[in-house]
């Protein structure tokens, strides 16, 4: 993620905004262009401020609901955005504590899909691609019954319950998890997805299997497994997370949700001009300036060089404030070599 300018005031604006605070510009997200731009009102529509271009916009339909402030142009005949369009079931809207958490669910949302589009990864909906499409199921709980977040076959199901942080801090300490957000969930599930359209359909089965395990093995019995008897003492040299020693897939998806963890990172902290240089370390090895674009980034070793210095300053920061680590994970050379794997699938796209 990145910082942006209103074009009107010269205000640093953020990607949820949807007025300058300064001079209450109307602002709207150009997902095809990642911008954030003011905008000036022409009749039913919108056209950028001070931009040589002539197109016109308005607004996706969430924007009635205060879940959306990305645009789509006039000419399309699309009620909702490029993000929007990929969900298939969103909770009833008439309830206010519904309404709140699809909210904050469609915040994380869309930052997914800013990383997605950055590395410009396929993403059909289920319309354009019914057997390979992605979509996504926001569930509240029914009377007595439970929704589980997950992935099915290109349906990612998030629970409602997730977006209620006493609810989700609750979880996260009763499966004894470091790290549990719903920016998070979106990253690890759509990890999911992408095993299916980089790796299953993408020729790189062998090559996967070799870095990350032979994913035949049978999901359901490792998974119970793993919640019978936890992760391996030493796993730590050779995974991300605990929750990665599951099974391959688990592996993979945990992986690829701290890939775009330390891209998207690395690139807002570029964006502020972060660098780490402790003066009290004898050498370089807390060093750390992000001067290059991350999503670009040519090796995953360029990365992780910048992010292990970094991620160390922001623990440290958060401690500060009595707050739990920012990144309470250690890289292995084990696990960077799975990031190098991720590293190599989205390069290409």
């Amino acid at each position: 993620m990145k910082l942006f300018k209103c074009q009107n005031c010269h205000q640093i604006i953020h990607f949820e905004n949807t007025l300058c605070e300064r001079c209450s510009s109307r602002l709207g997200y150009v997902p095809h262009e990642g911008v954030l731009t003011a905008l000036k009102a022409d009749c039913d529509s919108w056209r950028r401020l001070r931009s040589a271009q002539d197109e016109t916009f308005r607004f996706c339909a969430n924007a009635d609901h205060q879940a959306c402030n990305w645009l789509i142009e006039s000419a399309s005949p699309d009620a909702l955005c490029l993000s929007c369009r990929h969900n298939r079931t969103i909770p009833d809207l008439s309830v206010e504590d519904n309404l709140v958490g699809w909210r904050k669910l469609e915040l994380a949302k869309h930052r997914l899909f800013y990383s997605l589009l950055k590395f410009r990864l396929p993403m059909p909906t289920l319309a354009e691609d019914p057997e390979n499409g992605l979509a996504f199921d926001f569930l509240a709980e029914p009377p007595g019954g439970k929704v589980l977040t997950g992935h099915d076959n290109g349906v990612v199901t998030i629970a409602l319950a997730e977006a209620d942080d006493a609810r989700r801090e609750s979880h996260r300490v009763a499966m004894r998890e470091p790290y549990r957000t719903l920016l998070g969930h979106f990253r690890h599930e759509s990890g999911h997805f992408f095993w299916n359209r980089l790796v299953r359909d993408g020729g790189r089965l062998a090559a996967c299997r070799a870095v990350f395990g032979d994913e035949r093995q049978d999901y359901g019995l490792a998974l119970q497994a793993y919640y019978a008897d936890g992760a391996p003492a030493d796993w730590q040299a050779g995974f991300v997370s605990a929750y990665a020693t599951a099974h391959p897939w688990e592996d993979f998806a945990e992986t690829w949700a701290h890939y775009l963890h330390i891209v998207d990172t690395l690139e807002m902290a570029a964006s502020f001009g972060v660098s780490t240089h402790p003066t009290l370390a004898r050498d370089d090895n807390l060093d750390s300036t992000v001067d290059f674009a991350p999503y670009r980034a040519e090796t995953v070793t360029q990365l992780v060089e910048s992010w292990l210095p970094l991620s160390v300053a922001l623990n440290c920061l958060n401690r500060s404030m009595g707050q739990p680590d920012l990144y309470p994970f250690v890289l292995s050379q084990s696990a960077v070599d799975k990031l190098a794997f991720i590293h190599g699938l989205v390069r290409p796209a």
